[in-house]
């Protein structure tokens, strides 16, 4: 069975995700947007999946389901499927480093303010890119 309703709950709670980094980066919570960006990362390449009627798995970095499903996603993923795995894995790294710490490692002095710069222009860059390729192709670039 397929919810074309969750496809489309999972691109927008993305964008959600976006506005809240947003919000977390004035503050300068650099570590909170690292770990949220990996999350509106998941949800949109699990929406890109879903739309494209793969099988989504609970996992948190969805790379290998992209590589291995590339004919199924649609055509204009191609050029930017390496990228949006290569952020998929690093951000995979991170998610619990930035959310947890470890005791040689806590994650307001670590994370700095280019590496949150840096996970936001990646999560609004995926978000973005999974949105153009859920949209009807006469519609792309609107």
């Amino acid at each position: 069975m397929h919810n074309p309703s969750l496809t489309f709950d999972y691109i927008a709670r993305a964008r959600h995700r976006l506005s809240s980094l947003e919000v977390l980066y004035r503050l300068g919570a650099y570590a909170d947007v690292v770990r949220e960006a990996q999350e509106a990362v998941e949800l949109a390449l699990k929406a890109l999946l879903r739309h494209a009627a793969v099988e989504v798995p609970r996992v948190h970095d969805v790379s290998s389901v992209l590589e291995d499903n590339q004919t199924n996603l649609p055509a204009y993923v191609g050029p930017h499927l390496p990228r949006l795995c290569d952020i998929s894995r690093a951000m995979r790294r991170d998610r619990e480093l930035a959310f947890y710490g470890s005791e040689d490692l806590t994650p307001s002095e670590f994370y700095r303010e280019t590496d949150a710069k840096a996970a936001l222009a990646d999560a609004t860059w995926v978000v973005e890119q999974v949105e153009g390729a859920m949209r009807p192709a006469g519609e792309r670039g609107r």
